[in-house]
């Protein structure tokens, strides 16, 4: 298996060093070689067909320090465009193609609400944000967050009542950007679960006011970078799998077939750096951000939380994560597990109970969107669960 050491485009002291992740057999991971040649399998399947769930796929899973599955299927550039008529892929020549490695990176939409819960939560540790603290106290300016006395804990838990999104791609600019999410109220009652893209948005805003640097920043400093995720970044990134042909009524914007820069409109709008979504990375970073969440916030010699912290993430009702949900997860829900899907076709999982993780990369919306479905991540999920010895 090639090297974990990529490029695309810091952390705490020193301390006694975490395991690294390693390429090993399944048997070497304690895991069932049988059911991981079903995972293997139906990666594969999910990218055949007339109409494949997605052009391109890879996926990477493992116990404890050791992959025992990395396999990608499929392509990374497939088409051209999308011909409405049809309703198909107009397909590249067969020499213009891109093959999907385990190495391609992947616009992972909303899998980097993660890293922007990781980013809030290491403020937290170090007291400059407080978790039941007003939106309000930190960003004045925001006046309808201030007037409903939002606070941060209820941004990481997707409790404010924001609704899902606003058309800030619609705006003519950040000003007027701006102006609209500032006076955005909630629509539910605080305090339930609505999920939506506001909440990261404004915690976006909270960290850079609160740090004087950009999330991008923060981001690279805090997490990707002492974690040694060297192909994780903003982009644009130019080797990435191909999205979405993105053009109205389908789309929210005209833009054309997408490679590189961020699939999610409101992301693009606001130059490609944003709390909810605009990340891109492999399949075997997302292992290393995996591996170092399960022991307990280390990785190598780097520490990007303590224990304390991370457990405060991944226990109910989970900070960013998402928990124990077997419509992705399939059966390695139930008993703790935590991770997130995100509308490109990505999901990550990571389960504490059995020290598995289960990363799926996947341009689903290549060469246009379609209706969600998350089946075969729950049955990869499964697969893995099952393999479990």
């Amino acid at each position: 298996m090639p090297s974990l050491e990529h490029t695309c485009g810091g952390g705490g002291g020193p301390e006694l060093s975490a395991p690294r992740l390693r390429a090993g057999t399944p048997e070497r991971a304690g895991l069932d070689p049988t059911e991981l040649g079903h995972l293997a399998d139906a990666v594969h399947a999910l990218t055949t067909g007339a109409r494949p769930w997605a052009a391109g796929a890879v996926v990477l899973a493992g116990r404890g320090p050791v992959i025992a599955v990395a396999e990608a299927a499929g392509w990374a550039v497939r088409y051209a465009s999308y011909d409405p008529e049809t309703d198909t892929g107009v397909e590249l020549p067969p020499a213009a193609r891109v093959p999907a490695t385990v190495d391609t990176p992947f616009d992972l939409a909303s899998l980097t609400k993660l890293f922007t819960s990781v980013a809030a939560v290491q403020q937290i540790e170090r007291g400059t944000l407080g978790m039941d603290a007003r939106v309000g106290a930190y960003l004045p300016e925001f006046t309808a967050a201030a007037a409903h006395d939002i606070t941060v804990r209820q941004l990481l838990t997707h409790t404010s009542g924001l609704r899902p999104d606003l058309p800030l791609y619609d705006c003519p600019d950040d000003r007027a950007r701006l102006a609209l999410l500032r006076v955005a109220a909630p629509t539910s009652e605080p305090g339930r679960y609505l999920y939506s893209d506001l909440n990261m948005l404004l915690l976006q805003f909270v960290l850079e006011r609160i740090t004087g640097r950009s999330l991008d920043i923060l981001i690279e400093d805090g997490i990707t970078r002492p974690l040694g995720m060297t192909a994780t970044a903003y982009g644009p990134c130019p080797g990435a799998a191909a999205t979405e042909d993105q053009r109205r009524p389908w789309a929210k914007a005209d833009r054309g077939m997408l490679r590189g820069v961020v699939h999610d409109e409101n992301a693009w709008a606001f130059g490609g750096v944003a709390g909810h979504a605009g990340l891109f990375s492999t399949a075997r970073d997302l292992a290393v951000f995996c591996r170092a969440l399960l022991a307990g916030g280390a990785y190598g010699p780097a520490r990007i939380l303590g224990p304390d912290f991370v457990e405060l993430l991944l226990i109910p009702p989970g900070l960013g994560f998402a928990l124990d949900q077997p419509w992705f997860m399939g059966e390695l829900a139930g008993r703790g597990a935590a991770g997130h899907t995100g509308f490109t076709g990505t999901s990550l999982v990571l389960d504490p109970a059995t020290d598995t993780f289960l990363v799926l990369l996947a341009n689903t919306v290549h060469p246009r969107r379609r209706a969600p479905d998350s089946r075969p991540r729950a049955a990869l999920g499964t697969c893995l669960a099952r393999a479990v010895i």
